[in-house]
């Protein structure tokens, strides 16, 4: 191509465009476009990007530009429930919901065909890539980490297309009723082991309190003496009950040795 080429060209655009602001007068209600806040317009004048105009009211060119609308409003996409395996081989059915919105609208118009299709298919895929690489326990543990991976992944991918994630949201994890009752199980076992620690805890600390008791009585005999009257005490507070107490050997032996004096006499 010679240089008087594109400069024939470039003279034919101007004429062009001049020729359009003529017919601006007569298609006046063609060439007149109003946007709203939350709406951006792509012109192309004869095919080539020229910018983005809005909000507001303002003028193209009759035949010689034409403008794509774009939205900015924040748009919520809901992914298709996905059955995926989990990297431990256990197969569950996931959905998720995210939310994004167009930062640069000349990139979603120029630099993709369709940028809510792609931004739909990426988000599906991604989904799957990422339980894939999960395992069971933190898909349902760790959600919020699972969620701003995808987020990660996805706004990643869109970017180059001008879309912004802004938040992914997992909503559902579904499991076969065969893996439900097994985690049910899991779960019932794993409360009686806490319960059994606890109730070994609570017999562990009641030893240390009786040997701590044992070491102080045993510094002072007299105290084992009181609390056995104490309990006896305690114990003939309800008449209904028959007590039976143990009686010392040792007054046993005074006894019978006052009896056998008074007898040899």
């Amino acid at each position: 191509m010679t240089t008087s080429q594109p400069m024939e060209m470039s003279r034919l655009a101007r004429i062009l465009t001049r020729l359009g602001w003529v017919l601006v007068v007569p298609f006046f209600f063609v060439a007149v476009k109003i946007l709203r806040e939350y709406e951006r317009g792509v012109i192309f004048r004869l095919g080539r990007l020229v910018g983005t105009r809005g909000p507001g009211l303002f003028l193209i060119i009759p035949f010689v530009e034409n403008m794509q609308k774009i939205d900015l409003r924040v748009i919520t996409l809901d992914v298709p429930s996905q059955e995926i395996i989990t990297r431990d081989n256990v197969t569950v059915k996931v959905d998720a919901v995210i939310y994004f919105r167009i930062m640069n609208p000349e990139d979603a118009v120029v630099k993709v065909e369709n940028w809510f299709r792609a931004t739909a298919l990426i988000a599906q895929t991604t989904l799957r890539s990422t339980i894939g690489q999960s395992e069971l326990d933190e898909l349902l543990a760790q959600r919020e980490d699972i969620n701003k991976r995808l987020q990660v992944s996805i706004d990643e991918a869109t970017e180059p297309w001008g879309v912004k994630v802004s938040m992914v949201e997992v909503r559902d994890v579904l499991l076969a009723p065969e893996m439900v009752r097994t985690i049910a199980r899991q779960a019932e076992a794993e409360r009686e082991r806490r319960a059994k620690v606890i109730h070994a805890e609570g017999e562990f600390q009641a030893a240390e309190r009786l040997a701590e008791a044992g070491r102080i009585i045993a510094a002072s005999p007299g105290t084992l003496q009181l609390r056995y009257l104490q309990t006896l005490t305690e114990i003939t507070t309800e008449r209904t009950n028959t007590l039976v107490f143990p009686i010392p050997i040792d007054l046993l032996q005074a006894l019978t040795k006052g009896i056998a004096a008074s007898s040899t006499d």
